[in-house]
């Protein structure tokens, strides 16, 4: 079975490798009955900014929630503006 470490690292790889994202902080992991579920910290280039055709420097922080099966596996994985709630 897989530990948080474990999942902290797929969910970074994951999201470094489809979104082409270089700065990804996974800000909390929890075991769930089918599998975990976790939330990140994504810095990407300002959509905004990109539209428009300019070229910037500027980064959004934007929140994912990655869910993965107990085999690590991304299920699914959505943007989300809903910041991470601790219990």
């Amino acid at each position: 079975m897989a530990n948080v470490e474990e999942v902290r690292k797929a969910v970074v790889e994951f999201l470094k490798r489809t979104l082409d994202a270089t700065d990804v902080k996974v800000t909390k992991v929890a075991k769930a009955s089918d599998g975990w579920e976790t939330y990140a910290e994504v810095y990407e280039e300002s959509s905004f900014i990109k539209s428009l055709g300019l070229p910037t420097r500027v980064q959004d922080k934007n929140i994912y929630a990655v869910k993965l099966n107990d085999s690590l596996e991304i299920e699914s994985y959505e943007r989300t503006d809903q910041p991470v709630q601790t219990e």
